[in-house]
């Protein structure tokens, strides 16, 4: 279905069309069709999408829609969708509400929910905490198969998720079991016979990227979270861990490309904090690149001498510049999924020391031979392979130190990407031309 003619029936008033249309439909693709529409045409057909829905179809909207929708439902249809609505869910909804919203809203749950939300509000926002939900499935160990089945049908449409079942005593996490054992299991059966005892959790205070990393390594469908006294307090699921990896690459993408990262989509971003965003690190790029500029008048001599000089400049610069970045790029992947760690530092360094002496011998080649054939001088085809040699050599090592030392000293690697490393590699690269060039020219 399309944004002509849901609008279409709605100026006809259709209303059991569409409500008919959008039953059939999965909740992603409504909030994706409902964020084409303006205003008025949103609220109308959001109160069209059938009850069952109309949470889910919520928390898949962008905050702009989930603010207008709030600030124009009764108080009767609020309540009915923060009931429906899952407790993690509620709290990314008050995150990115402005705070006359956020007191409505609560307002509008009851206590225990308030006291609840207000604790997960508290928990650091790069915390296992901030973005667990605390709707799971709890049994005991005492219950039969048969049991935790009824108390499952009992209550499971009230959790994120029936997937996993937790045994815990007194709140104390001892056990797990999954739906599909209780499924393929005799009735008689105690779950303290089933249940699995090995538990990896996480704490509330662990970072949220650690907790994505365990999905990925173990191909969790949710993971328990416990509280400092080792009480369950929450699970994280596999929604969420994927809504963190989405927002961490995202972060780490703006960084490398020398852009202060913003939580906002790019159309939500005001054309001032695009440019606040950027200017900074442009700036000191920029005054950094005059260091390039000093180093080149210094050797205004040699230009006099061999003018050709200068027309090489560009292609060492940008060869260097591409081999730090891709180095770069591979290492600070690699400590985002763990697989290297600042211990790994010498190895990594021998690696690409290796790497670049294949690389730079092919491309130092390349280039004297096509300098021999255009040129006919044999004394500046060697000049550029060993300037080529030096600078690839030297800019996969920057490449490949620079992020391992970042995250040593608890920064983010993705900072020390393609523009800061591409800066310091122009440097050298310099140098290390002019250096070659005066001593085989004598000049």
């Amino acid at each position: 279905m399309n944004k002509d003619i849901l609008v279409k029936l709605l100026q006809q008033r259709q209303f059991k069309a569409v409500r008919s249309i959008l039953d059939v439909m999965n909740e992603v693709d409504i909030a994706s069709l409902l964020s084409e529409l303006d205003g008025k045409e949103l609220a109308l057909a959001f109160r069209l999408i059938p009850k069952d829905k109309a949470a889910e179809v919520f928390a898949n909207m962008d905050s702009s829609m989930q603010t207008y929708l709030v600030e124009i439902f009764s108080e009767k249809e609020l309540k009915e969708l923060l009931d429906d609505l899952y407790m993690d869910d509620t709290v990314d909804l008050l995150e990115e509400l402005p705070a006359n919203l956020v007191n409505r809203i609560l307002d509008t749950v009851s206590a225990a929910d308030r006291a609840l939300i207000n604790q997960l509000l508290n928990y650091p926002e790069d915390s296992a905490g901030s973005i667990m939900t605390t709707e799971y499935v709890d049994i005991r160990e005492s219950m039969t198969v048969a049991q935790a089945m009824a108390h499952i049908k009992e209550t499971g449409i009230h959790k994120e998720t029936i997937y996993t079942c937790y045994v815990t005593d007194k709140r104390k996490l001892i056990g797990i079991v999954s739906a599909k054992d209780l499924m393929t299991t005799d009735d008689n059966v105690q779950i303290k016979d089933l249940m699995e005892t090995e538990i990896i959790s996480v704490a509330t205070h662990t970072d949220k990227e650690a907790v994505a990393q365990l999905f990925t390594k173990y191909d969790f469908l949710a993971i328990p979270v416990l509280d400092t006294g080792g009480r369950m307090v929450g699970i994280v699921t596999f929604d969420d861990a994927m809504d963190v990896m989405v927002e961490e690459a995202t972060e780490d993408i703006t960084k490398m490309a020398a852009i202060n990262p913003s939580e906002k989509t790019y159309f939500e971003t005001p054309v001032l904090i695009h440019a606040k965003n950027r200017i900074p690190w442009l700036l000191i790029l920029m005054f950094t690149s005059v260091i390039t500029g000093t180093i080149i008048t210094k050797y205004e001599d040699a230009f006099a001498a061999v003018p050709l000089l200068v027309a090489f400049i560009p292609m060492l610069m940008d060869t260097g510049g591409n081999c730090g970045a891709q180095s770069s790029t591979l290492i600070i992947r690699g400590i985002a999924l763990s697989q290297i760690r600042f211990a790994d530092l010498f190895r990594v360094m021998f690696k690409e020391f290796r790497i670049s002496l294949v690389v730079g011998s092919v491309l130092a080649v390349s280039n004297g031979v096509r300098i021999l054939i255009q040129y006919q001088d044999t004394s500046l085809a060697v000049v550029i392979a060993l300037s080529l040699m030096g600078t690839i050599i030297m800019a996969k090592l920057i490449g490949c130190i620079l992020p391992l030392c970042a995250s040593r000293i608890h920064l983010d690697p993705a900072l020390m990407a393609s523009p800061l490393i591409t800066t310091l590699v122009d440097i050298f690269s310099i140098l290390i031309y002019f250096q070659i060039a005066t001593t085989l020219f004598h000049l």
